[in-house]
């Protein structure tokens, strides 16, 4: 599927799914040029739609429809005419606009682009005094900061972000923010600290909804990923093993409407049992993997997928010389058609 097709595909579904398109017409504004509640709402429901889209998709072509959604969100903002509490609520929409088209470069493996919308997010949070703005900013630039190796920083910004929840309420938000301290500290090579946090995080969503609800971004949040997390825990620390255990259970757990996680969760199992000896299995979940990427743009997989390629490149065995070389044409392909 083409960069096009694909783009063209993505606003099908959010219409089928009943979803504005990110694009469409807003309701016109007054003739003064004055816009009411029912424009916020039409551009709050662009960004919901955005959401689902990367949910199943990933970032990489979602991206370009959310900055224009951004650029639209920023014309309202500096051009119409609205009451103090709408521009108030616009500003924040906008903040969380930014902070999403930072996620998206994110998974698109755009990582200067992410960090630019992540500090205009948090500018936004600071300037308008908002925590839950500013805990989601601080999430994804601690998942940022242990993809690019960097986990000392990871941690801190997922510690300052926990802080900021302690007063928001939610214990799922609570938990995910400590499978962010937990990926970091894996990193870092602390067991300890991370089973630790690993064990808090896992006590937090057995008490969901005793307390404020889960943020909407935070949704994806439960067993699926607690048990990826310690998957992956078990992964960076050599518990190989252990680690196919719990991202076998994972993947099964996972709801479908997260495509992008599910071909994530798929890649890093496929790692996990080439390292624990079980090669033709990992060799074949690494063919099936592909199936399943066919269906998502992201640069986090497509990198992923090639330190699977090198890993099975190593291995001296017929199944992994015929993954490998089927990984090798699918890359080829894909970069033939960017």
């Amino acid at each position: 599927m083409d960069r096009r097709e694909f783009l063209n595909d993505s606003i099908g579904v959010a219409a089928a799914a009943g979803l504005p398109k990110p694009m469409q017409r807003l309701t016109p504004a007054g003739r003064d040029g004055s816009i009411g509640t029912a424009h916020l709402l039409e551009l709050r429901e662009g960004l919901r739609s955005l959401y689902q889209l990367d949910d199943s998709y990933g970032g990489g072509d979602v991206l370009s429809l959310a900055i224009r959604h951004l650029r639209r969100v920023r014309r309202v903002i500096n051009t119409a005419r609205y009451p103090e509490a709408l521009g108030r609520q616009l500003q924040l929409l906008g903040g969380e606009t930014a902070e999403h088209c930072a996620w998206l470069a994110y998974d698109a493996d755009e990582q200067d682009s992410a960090r630019q919308y992540w500090g205009e997010a948090l500018t936004t949070a600071t300037m308008l005094r908002d925590d839950s703005l500013e805990i989601l900013v601080l999430a994804g630039l601690s998942l940022q900061a242990s993809y690019e190796d960097r986990p000392r920083d990871g941690y801190n910004l997922a510690r300052a972000a926990q802080d900021r929840a302690t007063r928001y309420g939610s214990p799922m938000l609570q938990s995910l923010l400590g499978v962010r301290e937990v990926r970091a500290l894996s990193l870092m090579r602390d067991r300890k600290a991370a089973t630790k946090a690993l064990a808090e995080s896992m006590r937090l969503v057995e008490r969901d909804g005793q307390g404020r609800p889960t943020p909407e971004w935070a949704a994806f949040h439960g067993h699926a990923e607690l048990d990826y997390c310690q998957g992956h825990h078990y992964l960076e620390i050599g518990h190989y093993p252990a680690a196919v255990n719990f991202l076998r259970v994972a993947l099964a757990h996972q709801d479908s409407a997260y495509g992008r996680n599910r071909a994530l969760y798929r890649l890093t199992l496929t790692s996990a049992l080439v390292k624990a000896g079980e090669v033709d299995a990992g060799a074949a979940y690494a063919v099936e993997s592909l199936e399943h990427l066919e269906e998502v743009e992201s640069g986090r997989l497509m990198k992923r997928l090639a330190e699977v390629k090198s890993l099975l490149d190593k291995v001296d065995a017929a199944s992994a010389r015929q993954a490998a070389d089927q990984l090798t044409e699918y890359v080829h392909a894909k970069e033939a058609a960017a």
